[in-house]
Order: structure tokens, then sequence, then C-alpha cells
């Protein structure tokens, strides 16, 4: 079923949104018909929704039998169905039928808060208002970003620090971002143009790949302390932006990484995750684990065309090093994956 633009725009906090903001919340969003004596939710229940009520008539019951009603059109309406969690009541619809629109809250708060943390926003606190928000460009570049696993896993708080950190560089066509064997100080995301990421062969170069808007690349050295591991040479004129070793590690690496004890990877693997050594193949012969994919570091995103996002991973190395930056490598396309804490000696 379609959503009502016209009506999802007068929800709140909904209405405080960027016109752009508020189409990528709307493509993200679940609307359902439901008919009379459906349950929308229970008490206790953990979903991870905001429940709005945009047609028909719902009651609330809490635990003790006291129920209230709400009906589509009163202002009562315009807020999130009872939205503390676990919920603290029971949603019936009482109406012959009732459209809902179920909300990612996560998403609506990290939209919320890009918005509100954007430089050009003129926004005023007034309902009535209308946000003003930044021009198309600079929309479809915050959208883009939210629409990255790693800025939609992100803390809403870091959020605003990001936005202060961030530093805009322009960079012709040819010219080199980051140079093979140079140690890692800035990891960059790709605002505008496009790249290649290349290791020199002989007196020529293999590609490993080819980048262009909001992909990103430099994480690699930050988060394993090494020198970089392949050159980055922009293919046309662009811009870039980018955050320092010290501001990446504090905003982006420690709240994603995901790192799990040896029996939690052991748990994981008995249900049905992937286990992944990202060491050299000549290391992997000498003391892999058994049940374990190989796939060398340098060889991560070329590769990962080639893995399944349905199932998650958990990543391995001496240390954790070298896992760790893979791990953060897979999250940004999309994987569900983890560190082994402590390396190969953990397990």
């Amino acid at each position: 079923m379609d959503l009502d633009l016209n009506k999802f725009r007068t929800l709140i906090p909904i209405n405080a949104l960027y016109d752009d903001s508020l189409l990528h919340l709307a493509e993200n969003t679940r609307v359902e018909q439901l008919n009379r004596g459906d349950v929308v939710f229970d008490i206790g229940d953990h979903d991870t929704d905001s429940v709005f009520l945009l047609s028909g008539e719902i009651s609330e019951t809490t635990e003790n039998g006291q129920e209230s009603y709400i009906s589509a059109g009163n202002e009562e309406a315009l807020y999130a169905l009872a939205n503390f969690k676990p919920r603290q009541f029971r949603a019936e619809v009482i109406s012959e039928n009732a459209t809902l629109a179920r909300v990612d809250t996560q998403l609506l708060e990290k939209l919320l808060t890009w918005d509100q943390f954007s430089p050009d926003r003129t926004f005023s606190a007034s309902s009535s208002d209308t946000p003003s928000g930044p021009d198309a460009a600079e929309s479809e570049w915050m959208i883009c970003l939210l629409r990255s696993r790693p800025f939609l896993n992100l803390p809403a708080v870091n959020i605003q620090s990001l936005f202060s950190r961030m530093e805009e560089i322009h960079a012709s066509a040819g010219s080199i971002v980051v140079e093979l064997g140079e140690p890692g100080d800035f990891y960059y995301i790709i605002r505008e143009g496009r790249c290649k990421v290349s290791r020199p062969v002989g007196s020529g170069e293999n590609v490993l790949a080819e980048l262009a808007n909001c992909s990103s690349f430099g994480e690699e050295a930050l988060i394993s302390n090494a020198p970089r591991n392949a050159r980055v040479t922009m293919l046309t004129d662009g811009r870039l932006m980018r955050l320092s070793k010290e501001d990446f590690t504090e905003l982006l690496e420690q709240p994603l990484l995901n790192w799990v004890t040896a029996q939690a990877a052991t748990d994981l693997i008995a249900e049905g995750a992937i286990r992944v050594d990202v060491r050299l193949e000549s290391e992997f012969r000498n003391s892999g684990l058994p049940n374990t994919v190989n796939i060398p570091l340098h060889q991560l995103r070329e590769r990962a065309a080639t893995l399944n996002k349905k199932k998650p991973y958990v990543l391995y190395c001496d240390t954790g090093q070298r896992s760790s930056a893979g791990a953060f490598l897979l999250s940004q396309l999309g994987f569900d994956v983890h560190v082994l804490k402590g390396g190969i000696s953990g397990a």
C-alpha cells in the first residue's frame, strides 16, 4: 500500500525533516492495512518501530485494564502510538479497518539529528514552520551518507562532531590522494568524482577497485597502524571529505567494530556464521583454523562481491589489527561482521 506523503509530512517529529530526508524515511517506512481486532503491538513488545495511525481508530489498554482511544485526524494521532519500549500498552484496531505507518525509530532519530546539525539549517521550533534545508547537492550528500551502513549504525551523538571535523578537499583528475607505503593519516569519503585503487606491478599496475560517490577508503592503514597498502588516484576532478586518524578512531572505528570473544565466535559459527582468515595465504596454510575461508586483507574489497550478505561473518588474524580493518571495510558494504578479540591466539 502506498504511503500518503501529505499525511506523513504532518506527523511529529517527521514534520521537522528536510524534504530529502523525509522522502528517504518514507522509502523505508512500512504501511499496514489492519482490520477490526488486529493487534498493532502488545504489552512487553521490544519492537524497534515508531507506529503512527494514518486512518481508523485504535484502543490502547494498560496491564491493569485502563483503556484509551485514538482516532486518526486528532492531534494525539500526530504522535507515535505509546512509543515507550518495552511497550506499556496493548494497541488494537477497533474501527472496521485502520492504516498504520511503521517507521524505523533509529533511522528517524539519525535523520533528525543529521538535519538539525547541518550548518545550513534554518529551522524554527514552531510546528507551523517549514524546514529550510541545505541546497539540493548538500541534501543529496547527507542522504547518501545515511544510506551507507557505517553512518546508519553510528550513534546520533557522533553526528554533530562529524560535521564539525570533516574537512573538504578538492582533487583534480590524475592526482594521487593516497600513496602506497605512506603512513595512514586520513579516512576519505568521495563526495563527488571517481577514483581507482591500485598497486604497481612491474612497469604497470593492478587496479583493485574503482570508487565513486559516497564510497570511502583509507581505513585499513588507520585501523591496523600499518603503511598504506595501495595507491588511490583520482580518475576525474572531485571533492573529498576526510577525517583525521584521531577523529576516525573516536567517531567511527570504536562505535562500529563488533568485537567478540572466542566463545561468542564459536556460538555465531554454530548458528551459521562464516569464519574468515584475513591473513596471507602462506600464513593460513601454516596455522589456519579448520572450516575457515581465507581472504587476505588486500583482496577483501575485490572479493566482497562473492560473499553472501545474508550470512554473518567472523574475521580473525594474528592480533586483531588486520581483521578489524577488514571488518570495517565489510561493514561499509552492508555485511553483518564480527572481529575475534585477540586474534587467532584468542581462539
